[in-house]
């Protein structure tokens, strides 16, 4: 088995950084002062999966947004951890909280301050488009870049690895 396949093997709870991962890494400002996301679609289907296959998915950001509290409504993702500056020690209560330990705990990244908490998780995951220093921490890099499948495409991986992506599809026939 290819080695990044046994790390996807192992994972209960796959984390994602918001901003770059979940999104392009774009945000617009209105003039009401509101903030705009956009959100791909495959990638929230794919999180739909994976939480169908017995993955439990949570969100670690350092920003706020209504849009992303609104984004994980609508895709039952209730461990949403925003306005953190230190991810590394937002994991420790994760990984309380949820009893699942670091060494099966992924975290999908794209740029400098998600290295400390890359460097604990049992799998580190970056995008296509990651700053350098993380694609040469992670474990694992998407062929998509963030916002435009690479959270589909991990999804569908860990389901993969895990033997379970036939059973998931089985709601489609």
């Amino acid at each position: 088995m290819v080695p990044e396949m046994k790390k996807l093997k192992q994972i209960q709870l796959l984390l994602l950084d918001v901003d770059g991962v979940l999104t392009a890494g774009e945000i617009i400002y209105n003039d009401d002062n509101s903030e705009t996301k956009v959100f791909n679609v495959k990638d929230g289907l794919g999180l739909r999966l994976l939480m169908a296959g017995g993955i439990q998915v949570g969100l670690v950001t350092g920003r706020r947004s209504n849009a992303l509290r609104r984004r994980c409504e609508d895709l039952g993702i209730s461990l949403l951890v925003d306005g953190v500056k230190d991810k590394a020690a937002a994991l420790a209560h994760i990984c309380a909280s949820t009893g699942i330990p670091e060494h099966r705990t992924a975290f999908m990244g794209d740029d400098l301050p998600d290295l400390p908490i890359m460097r604990r998780t049992g799998c580190s995951i970056a995008v296509s488009d990651a700053h350098t220093r993380v694609r040469h921490q992670a474990d694992v890099i998407t062929d998509a870049r963030g916002g435009r499948g690479a959270v589909r495409e991990i999804c569908e991986k860990i389901l993969k690895a895990q033997g379970n992506w036939e059973d998931v599809l089985e709601r489609f026939n």
